[in-house]
């Protein structure tokens, strides 16, 4: 007599199996998508950062007015883009903890074969808005780098003479 797997029923073991997989799989893919967004976040952050580098260069040198208005507007966008960087890559992080911790509920349901349902949604759930909140941020980010680009140019070529 062979004891049944915990979480799988007598009446089709191969369903029940693949259900099983189905179920632990869900979270790991969306964990490696999260993972990519990460990434790309971090990647974006990176050049925003560099480029508020060559910004406070470019004030150290004294620039005419009219220039240093420009870079000054300019700074403040990137500013603006940090923080909603910053924004998409904590609630990104959130989103990911959220997806370990569901696949966690998960594995522990399975071993138990008790109810964690509302746990598990909760984890799930967070997961989700999580990853829509950073994914929104995201896009408040490119949505300053557009209105920049479109409404400023280019950032002003300064000579040294000025």
């Amino acid at each position: 007599m062979s004891l049944p797997l915990p979480g799988l029923s007598d009446t089709d073991p191969v369903g029940s199996i693949a259900h099983l997989i189905q179920t632990a799989l869900t979270p790991v893919f969306m964990l490696s998508g999260i993972g990519t967004l990460l990434n790309l976040f971090n990647t974006r952050l990176a050049r925003v950062s560099d480029h508020l580098e060559e910004i406070a260069h470019r004030l150290d040198d004294d620039p005419p007015d009219d220039a240093r208005n420009v870079l000054l507007r300019h700074q403040e966008r990137l500013h603006r883009r940090v923080f909603s960087l910053d924004t998409a890559i904590l609630l990104g992080a959130v989103g990911g903890a959220s997806t370990c911790g569901a696949a966690f509920m998960l594995f522990l349901g399975s071993l138990r074969d008790s109810s964690l349902a509302v746990v598990l949604v909760t984890l799930f759930g967070a997961a989700l808005c999580c990853t829509i909140g950073s994914l929104a941020a995201f896009f408040i980010d490119s949505v300053l780098g557009w209105h920049g680009l479109r409404s400023e140019g280019s950032l002003p070529r300064i000579s040294a003479k000025h």
